[in-house]
């Protein structure tokens, strides 16, 4: 049998297995039956924390809900960091992502990562052919959302395309999000967030995860959103973005500097699974 965790970051859930002092028979097809919600312990992402426990940084790799395996992750970041400082006694960790490095400090309770710098050329994010990623327009059979016309993209260690719609409570998630994730623009699919600018220092987000479908928060999609809506000269430099789970605080003064995120992070229960039965 194997330990994990359950945690979330307002509401987007993860299993977390602790593989610094043992290994963890995991892949894409048991991640996907430990995410399932009817027959494995259910969660948005499966995080695997790699490493030794007496050394850090320690090392995540996450998996979607369906299996595929993913950069970066910044609410199970969160999750992850709570654990680790609490353990070391230390105030601040680095953790390691396919992304890169987050750097991650204990805020009264909160923790804020550094999610460094969002990149906007097109193939960084990536998009299969050269846009303007500040305004491009992306055509989905059937709709005629006006967001549509003026989409963005942004990279935060992740691809993401942000939709700014006049009201985010009636956005179509569930019908353009699976659209856009795999439209042929996105070669490897993308995250979707549906913005609506409520003032400088707040936006109304709800997303679309890739892999995942629709959760109650996204971090990275959150500083994606943010980094679009600065860019277009829409919010300031610290905002307050509230997503169905609650609210996340997003720091980014432009250029090059680098996005910095804060928020809470809660553990749920704990358990054991047998990883082999999955198979």
């Amino acid at each position: 049998m194997t330990p994990f965790l359950k945690m979330h970051g307002l509401g987007n859930d993860f299993v977390v297995f602790d593989a610094r002092n043992q290994p963890v028979l995991l892949d894409p097809v048991r991640a996907h039956a430990v995410a399932d919600r009817r027959r494995g312990i259910g969660c948005d992402q499966v995080i695997v924390i790699e490493g030794r426990a007496s050394d850090a940084p320690a090392r995540i790799r996450i998996y979607n809900a369906d299996g595929g395996e993913v950069e970066s992750c910044g609410n199970a970041a969160r999750c992850v960091a709570r654990l680790l400082l609490e353990e070391s006694g230390r105030d601040s960790i680095r953790l390691d992502t396919d992304a890169g490095p987050l750097l991650c400090r204990d805020a009264g309770g909160m923790v804020s990562v550094d999610m460094g710098a969002p990149r906007f050329g097109w193939r960084d994010i990536p998009l299969s052919e050269e846009r303007n990623t500040d305004s491009f327009s992306l055509d989905i059979p059937g709709s005629d959302l006006p967001a549509l016309k003026e989409a963005a993209a942004v990279s935060i260690g992740n691809p993401h395309c942000v939709l700014f719609v006049e009201d985010a409570e009636r956005a179509p998630v569930e019908a353009l999000g699976p659209a856009i994730e795999r439209h042929t623009l996105f070669p490897e699919r993308t995250n979707v967030e549906f913005v609506q600018v409520l003032a400088p220092d707040r936006l109304r987000m709800r997303v679309w995860e890739r892999g995942a479908g629709v959760t109650l928060a996204c971090g990275t999609g959150a500083c994606a959103a943010m980094a679009a809506g600065r860019r277009r000269g829409v919010c300031g430099s610290t905002v307050e973005v509230a997503l169905d789970g609650g609210a996340l605080r997003i720091g980014w003064n432009g250029g090059d500097s680098h996005v910095f995120m804060t928020g809470p992070s809660a553990f749920s229960f704990r358990g054991e699974i047998d990883l082999e039965t999955l198979a």
